[in-house]
């Protein structure tokens, strides 16, 4: 009776070996019977929206003199913009920021050690300025030539430091969208001039997959990063972005 037990178990165990085997067997040819091709889509475009910002301050020992004189200078600022040819609606300024200000003293005692002491100078107040535009081509080029041109306020004791112009586009989901379609064309494409070439033929999508999507300026020899590249810094931009597909072949 056991010896027909043992024999029921290594049967049993052979039967299940066996099939484990040739389950592996078969998943390896399936994954040798595919093929996987990479598509990319890109795109130059030019940005439709524009965000450029500066700032100015005053200093003063009492607080309510800066910010007196940040008025004062805000009003400056305003007229300056205005007999630019902008509107009071196409620029916006902050909040007033204070920040206290000190400097470092060094001296030494009678055994020449040496102390450092921070002594207080005064109240810096600090006002930005934004400007903004979307969709509006003509006013882009008029923040575009007006930013060159801060230094003279100069003129007038006011420092105006301009912060980097920033370019991004409005209808990014459309536009990645458009990508996708793109390379997922150019993989099909290829997958089946390789396959053709090999007298094959291709068989059913076994498998998707999309890459990073990457935003980079015009010419740019920035390589791809992990998580992806969404340059500001260009107006002329462009938008890359690719496509692994996986194909059963027959």
């Amino acid at each position: 009776m056991d010896k027909i037990k043992s024999s029921v178990i290594i049967g049993v165990a052979i039967i299940i070996t066996a099939w484990i085997f040739g389950k592996s067997f078969r998943d390896r040819n399936e994954n040798l019977d595919s093929i996987s091709v990479i598509g990319l889509g890109t795109k130059d475009f030019v940005s439709d929206e524009i965000l450029w910002s500066g700032q100015f301050s005053a200093n003063s020992t009492d607080i309510k003199t800066a910010y007196n004189k940040i008025v004062s200078d805000q009003k400056t600022v305003t007229d300056f913009f205005l007999n630019k040819g902008f509107k009071a609606n196409e620029f916006s300024f902050g909040a007033v920021n204070f920040q206290k200000k000190f400097r470092e003293v060094r001296s030494e005692d009678s055994e020449n050690r040496t102390r450092y002491e921070q002594v207080f100078e005064g109240y810096e107040a600090t006002q930005t300025i934004s400007f903004s535009a979307k969709k509006n081509p003509d006013l882009m080029k008029r923040i575009e030539s007006v930013s060159s041109k801060t230094s003279e306020l100069v003129n007038s004791g006011i420092e105006l430091s301009s912060n980097t112009m920033q370019y991004t586009y409005s209808d990014l989901p459309s536009l990645k969208q458009s990508l996708i379609e793109k390379a997922t064309k150019d993989a099909s494409e290829r997958a089946n001039k390789i396959v053709k070439t090999a007298d094959g033929r291709i068989g059913k999508l076994k498998n998707a997959s999309m890459g990073v999507f990457q935003i980079t300026g015009q010419g740019s020899t920035e390589e791809d990063s992990y998580g992806g590249i969404n340059d500001t810094y260009s107006k002329n931009k462009t938008a890359r972005i690719t496509v692994r597909l996986e194909y059963e072949l027959e």
